[in-house]
């Protein structure tokens, strides 16, 4: 970008140029370079491998590694017509295009899948949506395949259904019960999540099942997922498990939970007067490119006198049952069963040595559990199924933190997929782990028999995080996005998302008018639970007049970054990456 100029009109008559420097080493980078090189300017390759080993701390490094790293960036200078002397080794630019090239991520991209996945499914974190089909709000929104679908590419493992009678009562549509939205055929779903359910993971997928079904639609609606998986359907029978299987032994396999059968209730119609005007007061909001979410230690007003919250029943009824109302062919697919059962939380929570469940909360119901019942919900979640779900009011589909669930063991935390911002990014960072598959091994202390206590615990490990620089908005942005008389006025933002000890945001100094900001600021983080913590990474655009504008972000499982320097892509608002944005940074675990 040397000598470019971008243009500014101020007023009819005056214009602004802004010439842009070229994107440049930052001097820590080049005492690097000039620390491993030799005489002649160039880094060979056993001086790579060396680099590789003690900065980058690739302990495994080969001289064949460090080749590969030399033969990419010629073979990117050579495609852009820049003469670079390879046999020689790396000159100084070639080694800042390594670095900041795609072949430097922060997280291994050789690493694949690699904890232990013989398990049961209770001993890990699965990437659980909400209200699965809904492409917007929770009240009026369409209901799709499409959104199934994006989640399923996303690595989503889980995927909740809402099955209703259709308005001739002869057939089962998706929707969001006693709400305005507009509903979806249910074999509609079924065959796009068996055609898209295993091309990010092969490791299976859990299809939640709200049922509001007459025997008849059961029997139908059994008929139907039969027919669409075959063989691909786990079906143990219609007695419940004494233990779940592992994820690898149900690869590439289609898993079904819900309540048993029990004899439908017909719903009456709901006239939603004021609700939609009041969700924007009730509902838990977050900025649209990402306010913090609130903390699951403050006390929250989720039950305020006149709020409908449409979810608040989702298994709080009764779980007795009349056989004259089951379908048993429905029952008999019934693979996970679910339900709370008589009595409180305490009963709820019961751990039974010859039978495992699934247990369905409220983020408040949890909120409120977890005051007393810590130890009980993570005893529970070390054999049994526990899943989160977001409180009736967020009808505008924003999401909870998270961490209040991962925190207690809940396997399934379920958010809603549409609901971008902060909660739905720590998601999307906590899933990057284990490959991307969907399953994420839980800590060994949340599957061990003893108290788990977050208050007073020391420091294990402290991250050293080094922001240095970063570019790519010129090319992936107009120039006037930012600001219409001058090029953009960047700082970062970057903290720890995790147990309260540990959650901490930290940001740079702004730097003004610059398309290539070089912050160079370095940021301690002292963890006392690193196996939880994901590393927050944002960058907004200062507005004096307004508020500032998004630039992108990213969030990264702490538990397997890369030390070194590295390339770090920013994504959009919606998760989705960036072509060119990126920031060097630094990692170091001391």
């Amino acid at each position: 970008m040397s000598g470019k100029q971008t243009t500014y009109r101020v007023c009819f008559c005056f214009q602004r140029r802004f010439r842009m420097a070229a994107a440049e080493a930052p001097d820590d980078v080049k005492a690097i370079f000039f620390k491993y090189t030799a005489a002649n300017g160039f880094m060979s390759v056993e001086q790579l491998r060396r680099f590789m080993v003690e900065v980058q701390k690739e302990e495994n490094a080969t001289l064949e590694d460090a080749q590969a790293l030399i033969d990419g960036v010629s073979l990117l200078h050579e495609l852009k017509h820049i003469t670079l002397f390879h046999r020689r080794g790396l000159n100084l630019e070639g080694f800042f295009k390594y670095l900041f090239g795609d072949a430097n991520p922060p997280l291994n991209p050789k690493l694949k899948v690699h904890h232990d996945m013989n398990a049961p499914l209770s001993h890990y974190f699965i990437y659980t949506g909400h209200n699965s089909y809904l492409t917007g709000n929770q009240l009026s929104s369409v209901c799709s395949d499409i959104p199934i679908i994006n989640a399923l590419h996303r690595g989503v493992r889980v995927i909740e259904l809402d099955i209703w009678p259709n308005s001739t009562k002869d057939n089962v549509e998706v929707l969001h019960g006693r709400t305005l939205t507009t509903p979806v055929k249910l074999i509609r779903c079924l065959r796009s999540i068996k055609e898209h359910a295993f091309v990010a993971s092969e490791y299976p997928v859990v299809i939640t099942l709200e049922d509001h079904l007459t025997p008849h639609l059961q029997a139908k609606t059994a008929e139907m997922i039969t027919k669409t998986f075959g063989g691909m359907l786990y079906s143990p029978g219609s007695e419940c498990l004494s233990e779940f299987p592992s994820p690898e032994s149900l690869k590439r396999m289609i898993i079904i939970s819900t309540k048993p059968p029990k004899e439908y209730l017909q719903a009456k119609d709901v006239k939603i007067q004021e609700t939609t005007s009041k969700k924007g007061k009730d509902a838990s909001k977050q900025e649209p490119w990402g306010k913090e979410i609130q903390s699951f230690r403050t006390k929250t007003n989720a039950n305020k006198v006149g709020c409908l919250d449409i979810e608040s029943n989702e298994e709080d009824e009764e779980d007795f049952k009349l056989d004259q109302y089951e379908a048993p062919e429905y029952r008999r697919l019934i693979a996970i069963h679910a339900g709370k059962g008589r009595g409180g939380m305490q009963d709820w929570l019961r751990v039974e040595p010859n039978k495992v469940r699934r247990l369905s909360l409220s983020e408040q119901e949890l909120e409120r559990a977890v005051v007393t019942y810590t130890q009980d919900i993570v005893r529970f979640t070390q054999r049994n199924l526990l899943r989160v779900y977001p409180k009736g009011i967020r009808f505008d589909s924003s999401n909870y933190n998270p961490l209040i669930g991962w925190m207690h063991g809940a396997q399934m935390v379920a958010l809603n997929m549409q609901g971008y911002g902060t909660a739905l990014w720590l998601m999307h960072g906590m899933f990057r782990a284990n490959g991307g598959c969907g399953y994420v091994k839980k800590p060994e202390f949340l599957l061990k028999g003893g108290d788990v206590i977050y208050d007073s615990l020391l420091v294990k490990m402290t991250l050293k995080v080094t922001v240095y620089m970063g570019e790519g908005w010129f090319y992936d942005f107009h120039h006037t996005y930012f600001d219409n008389y001058s090029p953009p006025d960047f700082y970062a933002r970057v903290g720890i998302a995790g147990v309260p000890a540990d959650v901490v945001m930290k940001k740079t100094k702004t730097l003004d008018d610059n398309w290539i900001p070089n912050w160079d600021e370095v940021f301690l983080f002292p963890l006392t639970v690193p196996e939880l913590a994901l590393l927050r990474v944002e960058v907004h655009e200062h507005d004096t007049s307004e508020k500032d504008d998004f630039a992108g972000q990213t969030c990264l499982p702490v538990s397997e970054l890369r030390q070194g320097i590295r390339a770090v892509p920013l994504h959009t608002r919606k998760g989705e990456r960036y072509k060119s944005v990126r920031l060097l940074m630094r990692f170091e675990f001391i």
